[in-house]
């Protein structure tokens, strides 16, 4: 039989990546791998667990062969049917929570909430906001809907494209987006995890700011006096994203950087 300790080294995967894996089948935390990496692997677990490994060699992303990545401290579900939460986003939550506030009551919606990432970890950080979801994918919104209700969060989520689905009186202190922003002809889109990813909510078929000049029209039409509009962006779209929250006549126009010092998140108020 195989043990623990061949088992971790019988595949060409990092060693962070076999143990999560061979955690999910065997249900043994790190430090049990480690006394226990002697005694054998059950040959369930062990076909289990190859068969993940297979997976992940042929490309598929550890979130989707795991259920679940982590976002803002929280574990959310995720499958093939939204984007995988991304460090890069949680600069979008911190940008919401600082302009508007955490203790003050107040009307939030996410755009293309796909995992629910955002829209829950807000509604969980700011308990007095009533926060709003949008999602196109049904798919999509029943993982999102099941993030919040297994983390106990108030999202009321509608079915739809971006803004269409709310009734036209609808009027928000904040509206927040991640939405599909890389260029149709970008070779990122080829390579690594995104090539599992549900290509709706990374392209728009174009040149990546179709969306982005969507909701940069439409979102002013329903913020309320001296709301925000937020949107997460590519590397290099910080200028075009200043210029249609511009257009689309918000104030306050500035985009802030991610860890990496990259263009990352723009934000606008309305006068």
């Amino acid at each position: 039989m195989t043990t623990i300790n061949e088992a971790l080294r019988h595949f060409d995967l990092p060693r962070l990546e076999a143990r999560l894996l061979l955690a999910c089948v065997s249900g043994l935390s790190h430090s049990a791998m480690v006394s226990a990496g002697p005694e054998p692997l059950p040959d369930a677990q062990w076909q289990a667990y190859a068969a993940l490994a297979a997976r992940r060699l042929a490309g598929e992303p550890v979130a989707y062969l795991l259920g679940e990545r982590e976002f803002y401290g929280r574990v959310f579900h995720v499958s093939p049917a939204v984007l995988i939460p991304r460090p890069e986003t949680e600069h979008l939550v911190e940008a919401a929570l600082d302009k508007v506030g955490r203790k003050q009551a107040a009307r939030v919606v996410d755009l293309g909430t796909g995992s629910g990432a955002i829209a829950v970890t807000l509604a969980l950080e700011a308990p007095a906001w009533q926060v709003a979801a949008v999602d196109l994918s049904a798919a999509a919104l029943a993982v999102a809907g099941d993030n919040a209700a297994r983390l106990g969060a108030r999202v009321q989520f509608h079915h739809g494209s971006w803004l269409s689905p709310l009734p036209a009186d609808s009027r928000f202190d904040l509206i927040v987006s991640n939405p599909p922003y890389i260029d149709a002809n970008d070779h990122h889109l080829d390579e690594g995890d995104v090539r599992f990813e549900p290509q709706m909510a990374l392209t728009d078929g174009h040149d990546g700011l179709d969306c982005l000049r969507e909701i940069a029209a439409t979102a002013p039409g329903f913020l309320l006096p001296s709301g925000w509009l937020m949107v997460e962006h590519g590397y290099d779209q910080g200028a075009a994203c200043r210029a249609l929250f511009a257009a689309a006549g918000l104030q306050q126009v500035l985009t802030l950087p991610d860890l990496a010092g990259h263009d990352r998140i723009t934000i606008g108020q309305q006068p």
